[in-house]
């Protein structure tokens, strides 16, 4: 048996952590069945019709969230010119109240920043156990079902967004920079719901591979503060509700 030294051993972990931070990322937004499955497929690039069938909503602008965790203010610029769908979803739910009193079940500092992560509806009742954080979706009380999002990332020099796909071969208009807020979902791409997260650095090797919508733009300070546990007290609609399409 081969060992390892100190040094080859930090190596191999600096260059394996960002693939295992992104397994991490995606397994904890699973959308599940009841029988543990996978529920959402990946699925083709949809036209405008399609997504319009879908009526999901949309935010035509701009819009400013504002979190309060720990009694301190997030301030959260939400981009909708390069990301409606995402960013109208995300919009909607603060509207309705979905976040408030949801945990941030996954904060990841170590061996680098990573992420903040949050959002899960059921982490609203405090006796969900602990080994379902990060499973739960936003479900419609008009349909009775959960909502997804398909993936929807804009490329740079491109006027509309891409859907269902991740980018291979050209970058994001959007990206993982710090302070930047994304969707969580599972390995389907069409399978984020309500789950989010804040990046707590540039996190260049998620970029093409996840949606992001908005960045923070004042209380990083706060956010480098999330401890795992902690709540979402209230997320508030501030400027640009008249954006939102529903």
């Amino acid at each position: 048996m081969v060992l390892l030294t100190a040094l080859r051993f930090q190596k191999l972990r600096r260059y394996l952590f960002p693939f295992v931070l992104v397994a991490l990322l995606a397994v904890s937004a699973c959308s599940q069945t009841s029988g543990g499955e996978t529920s959402v497929s990946p699925t083709a690039n949809p036209t405008a019709q399609e997504l319009e069938q879908r009526a999901l909503p949309q935010l035509n602008g701009t819009a400013t969230v504002v979190m309060v965790v720990k009694g301190a203010p997030i301030t959260i610029e939400v981009n909708g010119n390069d990301a409606p769908l995402t960013a109208g979803n995300f919009v909607d739910l603060v509207q309705r109240g979905v976040y408030n009193g949801t945990v941030f079940h996954r904060v990841i500092r170590d061996p680098d920043p990573f992420v903040a992560q949050g959002g899960d509806p059921q982490s609203q009742d405090p006796e969900v156990p602990a080994s379902r954080l990060g499973m739960g979706n936003f479900v419609d009380p008009d349909t009775q079902q959960p909502r997804y999002i398909p993936l929807e990332i804009k490329p740079e020099g491109s006027d509309d967004p891409i859907y269902s796909q991740t980018l291979v071969d050209a970058l994001p208009v959007l990206k993982h920079r710090r302070g930047a807020v994304a969707m969580a979902r599972s390995t389907a791409p069409d399978s984020a719901s309500a789950q989010f997260y804040f990046a707590l650095e540039d996190l260049v090797f998620l970029d093409g591979s996840y949606a992001v919508f908005g960045y923070v733009t004042d209380g990083m300070d706060v956010v480098d503060g999330i401890q795992q546990g902690d709540r979402i007290e209230s997320a508030t609609v501030t400027e640009g509700l008249e954006n939102l399409q529903r």
